[in-house]
């Protein structure tokens, strides 16, 4: 062989043509602007997209890794029910294994009968009207589609701090991390302060997007009707979308109700995977408006291209579970959530170290599956506080932190059984204890989870 071409020589040939004048069309490209042109030779090596570089890693993976890493450890951290799906989810997987049909690709939208199901839940429980149903491989990727098919990297959107870990997540991967304007919550009730709201949409630069979850995750508190139809005026005004992400919408206590909200602006996310026990079948959907209502008649069509590109369908046999599930229907969910009274009791009782016994340090308890609580002045570090509970009392929640809201933590009640719960609960009411009591000496020698991008900044309400 006369010439072997190396890696070095095949360099030396991009550099000549990056640091030269170039002909494209018959048009000379400036050395200048051919230094803006991606290659090897300008990156010398290889190396992930700054996008995922700027997106949090996972709050739950890692306080998995934390709860293994010590013998006999609770987690009362991730937001998962301990219950099994409905027997008609099971049964209707049975009946459909030998339909070799279920083998193929669906469609984007979604099993035909499990749409048309949805389409009659979401009209008769939700009062949702003029709107098209997408099925998606669980709550989370109903709103990367929603984000990928709405925003552009530049456009401002508003996640309200304490905010859902995975909603940033989402925003950081598709480009916007620099563009997220993070929205005031009321300090004593931990509902979204819709005053700042308006001042922001009334901005000479007003955010396109707003983002709400009701019930909330990380908070536990549960929006008014009258709150999500003032959200819902203030977006319409404004012209942003307003996109309510409805995942725990059968968890609400103490006679209180969830509804809903749609429009021209409005997309809804809702879930199987929490209140039919379906965590690992991955199923959830979207109800977005119709070509008749929508701001953007094109919405479907453009979010079709986005489901196309990431599942094509979710998983056929998965729908087939969901469609099961949905003839358990509502009251089957009901009695699973009463059955939590005793967990929300013993969680609750578990915190009161941080309120002094008036409760004033803790929110939640309103709907969803969480309480969130204020740790003692001089604990702002809460991971660090998170370690100590693991390796000192062997039980797990996650840091405030996470949610953009250091000295806090979040702590779950419907992802152990009764005995599990209270047991969990007693050995977090003890550390909490030792915590009051003892103050920073208590944490003496503990280690803090890793967490990625810091978030203990000061929220970013630049309008």
């Amino acid at each position: 062989m006369l010439f072997a071409p190396t890696l070095r020589s095949y360099q030396q040939v991009l550099r000549t043509y990056c640091g030269s004048s170039l002909q494209t069309a018959g048009s000379p490209l400036s050395r200048a602007s051919a230094r803006h042109i991606p290659c090897y030779c300008c990156t010398h090596t290889m190396s992930t997209s700054h996008r995922v570089k700027q997106t949090d890693a996972p709050i739950i993976v890692k306080t998995q890794k934390l709860t293994a890493s010590a013998k006999g450890v609770v987690s009362l951290a991730q937001g998962i029910v301990h219950w099994n799906p409905p027997q008609q989810a099971m049964d209707a997987v049975v009946a459909s294994a030998g339909d070799h049909s279920l083998n193929q690709y669906g469609s984007g939208a979604g099993l035909p009968d499990l749409v048309k199901a949805l389409e009659h839940k979401l009209a008769t429980e939700n009062g949702i009207t003029q709107f098209e149903v997408m099925v998606t491989a669980g709550a989370n990727q109903a709103f990367t589609n929603v984000v990928l098919t709405l925003l552009d990297s530049q456009d401002k959107v508003v996640l309200f701090k304490p905010y859902y870990f995975n909603h940033l997540m989402a925003v950081q991967m598709t480009g916007g991390a620099d563009n997220v304007v993070y929205g005031r919550c009321n300090p004593e009730s931990w509902h979204p302060d819709l005053d700042w709201l308006e001042e922001c949409l009334q901005s000479s630069h007003p955010p396109r997007m707003v983002v709400l979850v009701n019930p909330c995750n990380p908070t536990g508190v549960l929006m008014s009707k009258s709150e999500l139809q003032r959200a819902h005026k203030l977006c319409e005004q404004a012209g942003a979308w307003l996109i309510v992400d409805n995942t725990y919408e059968h968890f609400t206590y103490d006679g209180r109700q969830h509804t809903c909200v749609s429009g021209p602006h409005v997309v809804n996310i809702f879930s199987m995977s929490k209140a039919f026990g379906m965590m690992g079948w991955r199923l959830g959907y979207i109800a977005y408006p119709n070509a008749d209502l929508a701001a953007d008649p094109e919405v479907g069509f453009q979010m079709s291209k986005v489901q196309d590109t990431i599942p094509i369908c979710v998983t056929q046999m998965s729908q087939v579970a969901a469609l099961g599930a949905l003839q358990a229907g509502s009251s089957w969910v009901r009695q699973q959530v009463q059955g939590l009274s005793s967990n929300r009791e013993a969680i609750l009782d578990a915190l009161s170290p941080l309120a002094d016994g008036t409760n004033s340090g803790v929110a939640g308890g309103e709907g969803a599956i969480y309480f969130w609580a204020k740790l003692p002045q001089g604990f702002e570090d809460d991971e660090a506080v998170v370690s100590w509970l693991v390796k000192e009392h062997q039980v797990c929640v996650v840091p405030g932190t996470a949610c953009g809201c250091p000295g806090y933590v979040r702590v779950a009640f419907a992802n152990l059984d009764e005995g599990k719960c209270k047991q969990a609960a007693a050995q977090l009411k003890r550390g909490l204890q030792q915590l009051v009591h003892q103050g920073a000496a208590a944490l003496d020698g503990s280690t803090s989870v890793e967490t990625g991008v810091d978030r203990s900044a000061a929220p970013n309400e630049d309008l």
